[in-house]
């Protein structure tokens, strides 16, 4: 109250030079006045601590980076993840690392290290790296749905690798109960390419109404495309078509659209299904021999260099006791 400006600062990022400026201008306000002691005492803390725990902030921001949203403090290069092995059973997260390997006939041809928990944005790294070690691309590979996006389909389409990877969406599709869930879902709907048109569950058009860009958390660009029906106002079913207040709107990706149904036709050809078996006891088999057999569940060294070789020796031990086996 005592001060010119009583107006609040707003949503700037506020940095240790501000937090300095603003307790050096309250104190010039209090100089002549009389003040609770607990109040100069808090202002003294604030000017002595504040500043210093901003800076200490920033510089961990820094070294956390853009891909990742945490750190550990024992190890600024692991990543709080949820891992498998919950003892507490209450989701604890812990500092880890993301493996990723590729594997031939059991053997680890290549391995990688991530920070980010999610699978779907190691792919490209991991597949760049196999390129870099054996100067030549791999002619095809087999993942599962967790690395089934549309950035991973366009880099492997425009590489030219034949790609047997799921969809999120792939399994389900599969099973009858639930193609007959939802039947009015956008996926479900007729398109006609011709007229670039759906037709609405009652067979009336949906027409383009525009297009914007919609950028993911890697900075990859999706094209999204809306379509919005003429009227929904006395349909009856509108009820079960959507909940939205007036005509109904859909969002498509027709580029996602068409990858994944290049996928689908792929996955569903009898080589597609027996590499989708050879999967399963191709690559989950060598993680279950490291942790099981060679008793190895966790990593002893810190810092991702150093982890990199623990990883690299595990894989070189392995491939060595399944050639002399």
């Amino acid at each position: 109250a005592e001060m010119d400006d009583t107006d609040p600062s707003g949503f700037d990022k506020i940095d240790s030079e501000k937090v300095t400026e603003t307790i050096n201008k309250i104190n010039e306000a209090l100089k002549d006045k009389e003040v609770d002691k607990n109040i100069r005492q808090k202002l003294n803390y604030g000017r002595k601590n504040w500043p210093s725990t901003l800076d200490k902030y920033e510089e961990q921001e820094a070294m956390i980076g853009a891909d990742r949203s945490s750190m550990s403090k024992t190890d600024p290069d692991a990543t709080f993840m949820r891992l498998k092995e919950d003892h507490m059973r209450n989701g604890q997260l812990k500092p880890a690392y993301n493996v990723q390997i590729s594997t031939n006939n059991q053997y680890i041809v290549n391995y990688s290290l991530h920070r980010q928990s999610t699978d779907t944005n190691t792919l490209i790294a991991h597949l760049e790296q196999h390129i870099k070690t054996y100067k030549k691309k791999p002619v095809n590979i087999t993942a599962d749905a967790g690395y089934g996006s549309e950035q991973n389909y366009q880099w492997l389409e425009s590489k030219r690798i034949t790609a047997y990877v799921k969809h999120n969406q792939f399994d389900r599709k599969q099973r009858k109960q639930n193609k007959e869930k939802k039947p009015y879902s956008a996926d479900k709907l007729v398109y006609d390419e011709a007229k670039d048109q759906y037709q609405c569950p009652k067979d009336k058009p949906m027409n383009n109404i525009g297009t914007y860009i919609r950028a993911t958390r890697t900075g990859y660009l999706q094209t999204i495309t809306k379509y919005e029906t003429e009227s929904c106002k006395y349909c009856r079913l509108k009820e079960l078509c959507h909940q939205a207040k007036g005509n109904r709107v859909i969002e498509i990706n027709h580029n996602l659209k068409r990858l994944k149904s290049r996928a689908d036709k792929r996955l569903k050809t009898k080589r597609g299904i027996a590499k989708r078996k050879q999967r399963c006891f191709d690559v989950e088999s060598v993680f279950g021999n490291i942790k099981q057999n060679h008793h190895f569940r966790r990593f002893m060294l810190r810092g991702i260099e150093k982890v990199e070789i623990e990883t690299g020796l595990l894989a070189l031990a392995h491939n060595l006791r399944k050639k002399i086996a």
